[in-house]
Order: structure tokens, then C-alpha cells, then sequence
């Protein structure tokens, strides 16, 4: 009786804050508009939007140290978790047993909702089972689309990996390049297979997997700067991760090679480096709102059952950012957003 009397509450104050910005809107257009700002403020400072309980959701992912994609996601879980008052906690290893023991450690707690990634899905399968059984909601991110399903999961957020390949594939061929390099810096991780095999699928031309050590930059740099001074004919070379095109234009400038620079993901110096001209192009996924919109989903599904995707993945990208779109982007890049 207690929930459905926070439910009303809840619902009540949806209503008159409705109700209220509708009043303010008829009155003026500036006054609907400083409503409006006032919410986002009140999100921005970590006050919440809700008076629901305070339930507690978890977030594991396959991320290895220092890649700052998943600080993004992270920032979009926090400030929906900060609108929805849900307590936020994150853990991750790129090893995929070792995550599936995060998970297991959350379902011990009895966490209210549990996001995870399957970049590693066979490892992750029987756990992410047993907090369906446990009646734990679960919502996979960023990995795993093919399988979320099957496992279970209530929807999947995130990019399909083979259909952003195939976008990077078609650009390629639309800047008229004829030999690329895929960058592959997780081995066994299935989205990354996806992804270049998408691109080899649209390329036109000639497209060779490079395997490389993605916990050791050095290493990065030095295998993809050997393959560039052993083939003259590469002229382009596309990473799987922000963090790594910078290696690569590294490797790049000590081969003396002429090959442009691509990448999956956007961060701030993604952002400064395709307006220079440095990169040529990144594929987006938005990874913020990954994250914002896993841990509200949680809280609509605790709250009010809701459930999107209708069985189908929800798609945040792929999206194309090349030299003209970064200037208006980067705003958001330094923020911690895009």
C-alpha cells in the first residue's frame, strides 16, 4: 500500500508540474522556457525529479582501464540516476568471467536493477539468467544486441555494430580510399568482429583485420606503425576506439604514411582532431545516452512497467561526425556528454 501511495504521490507531481508549465506557457513563451530551465538545473545539481523510493541500480561493463568511452556512459547513468533518485554502481573488467563475478556480487546484494554489456556473451550468459531468476530487471548496453534477448533482458540500448560498420565501409568509399586497416584492441570481443566485418561487407576496396594489445598504447602505436611501414598501399586506418586513433595518428606521423586516421566514437579530442583535419571521420553512438537512458528505463519499468524496443534493440546510433560537424559537438565533448 505504501508504493501505490508513492506512485499517486508521484503521478500528482507529474501532473502539476505539467499543469504548471502549461499555465506558465499560456502566460508566456519565456515564462514556459525559465520552467523549463529550472527542472534542468534542478537534474543538473543532483536534486531528483521524483519522489519514488531510493532504489539501487547496478551497471557492469566489459571496459578495460583508462578508456574514457565509458566515462561517458557513466555520466548519462549518473544524471539519470540523480533525476530518478536511484542509488548508481558501476564496476568492470574486461575479462569476461571476472564480470560475470560483478554481476553475481550485485545479485547477491539484491540490487532493484542490474546494465550490463556482452561483448563477451558466453561468459556472461549464465549469470545474467540467474538475476532474471531472481527477478532482477535487466537491461544490456553498448554489446550484445543478438543476445540480449535470448538472455533474457528487458531491451538492449546501443548501436547495431554490424550495421555501423557497414557505414563506415560506405564512407570509405566515398572518400575514395582502396586499402583500410581495422584495428581490432580487444581479442574475443565480438562487437569489435562485427564492426570490421561490417566494413569489410560495403568497402570496396581491401580491408585486413590488425589484432593489437589494447591495455598497452605503446604496443598499439607500434603494431599499427609497423603495418603502415610494411604497406605503402594502406590509405586508411580505422579504430575501434577514441582513445586509440590518437595512436594511431602517432604511428602514422613516425611511418610517414599518408593514410587518414578514422575511428568508432567521439570524445573531445576526437572532436579537435576532426576539425583540424587530423582524423577524418568518427562513427558516434552516443554513449551518454546509453547510460541516461538504461537506468531511466529501470526506473519507468519499477515505476510504471514501461518496456521500449517492443523486442527490438533501441538504437542510438551509428551516426557520421566528420570536419563540419565537430565544431558544433565539441561544446559537448569537453562536458563529458558526447
Amino acid at each position: 500500500m505504501a508504493r501505490v501511495r508513492t506512485g499517486v504521490r508521484a503521478l500528482s507531481a507529474v501532473l502539476a508540474a505539467v499543469l504548471g508549465a502549461s499555465a506558465l506557457a499560456g502566460c508566456s513563451s519565456t515564462g514556459g522556457k525559465r520552467a523549463e530551465e529550472r527542472a534542468r538545473q534542478a537534474a543538473a545539481q543532483g536534486r531528483a525529479a521524483v519522489d519514488t523510493p531510493r532504489w539501487t541500480v547496478a551497471m557492469v561493463t566489459h571496459s578495460g582501464s583508462g578508456d574514457t568511452f565509458w566515462d561517458i556512459v557513466q555520466n548519462g547513468a549518473k544524471q539519470a540516476a540523480a533525476k530518478d533518485n536511484i542509488k548508481f554502481l558501476y564496476a568492470n573488467s574486461d575479462e569476461g568471467q571476472q564480470q560475470a563475478q560483478l554481476v553475481q556480487s550485485y545479485i547477491d546484494k539484491k540490487v532493484d536493477g542490474l546494465i550490463v554489456t556482452l561483448a563477451k556473451p558466453d561468459a556472461m550468459k549464465a549469470v545474467v539468467a540467474q538475476a532474471v531468476k531472481a527477478g532482477i530487471p535487466v537491461i544490456t548496453v553498448n554489446s550484445g544486441a543478438a543476445e540480449s534477448k535470448k538472455f533474457g533482458a528487458l531491451t538492449h540500448i546501443g548501436q547495431d555494430e554490424t550495421i555501423a560498420g557497414e557505414a563506415v565501409g560506405e564512407e570509405l568509399d566515398r572518400r575514395g580510399r582502396k586499402k583500410a586497416l581495422c584495428v581490432i584492441h580487444e581479442q574475443g570481443n565480438v562487437g569489435h568482429e562485427q564492426r570490421c566485418a561490417g566494413a569489410k561487407k560495403t568497402f570496396g576496396g581491401e580491408m585486413q583485420n590488425l589484432y593489437v594489445d589494447g591495455t598497452n598504447m605503446p604496443d598499439v602505436q607500434a603494431s599499427v606503425e609497423a603495418k603502415l611501414q610494411t604497406d605503402r598501399s594502406i590509405d586508411a586506418v580505422v579504430t575501434l576506439g577514441a582513445p586509440f586513433a590518437d595512436a594511431a595518428v602517432k604511428a602514422k606521423e613516425t611511418a610517414g604514411s599518408k593514410a587518414e586516421i578514422d575511428t568508432f566514437d567521439l570524445n573531445a579530442k576526437v572532436a579537435t582532431s576532426l576539425s583540424s583535419g587530423t582524423l577524418g571521420f568518427a562513427v558516434d553512438q552516443q554513449p551518454y545516452l546509453q547510460g541516461y537512458e538504461a537506468v531511466d528505463l529501470l526506473w519507468l519499468h519499477r515505476y510504471n512497467a514501461d518496456v521500449l524496443g517492443g523486442g527490438r534493440p533501441v538504437l542510438t546510433g551509428p551516426q557520421i561526425i566528420t570536419e563540419k560537424d565537430a565544431g558544433a559537438l565539441e561544446e559537448y565533448t569537453k562536458r563529458g556528454t558526447r
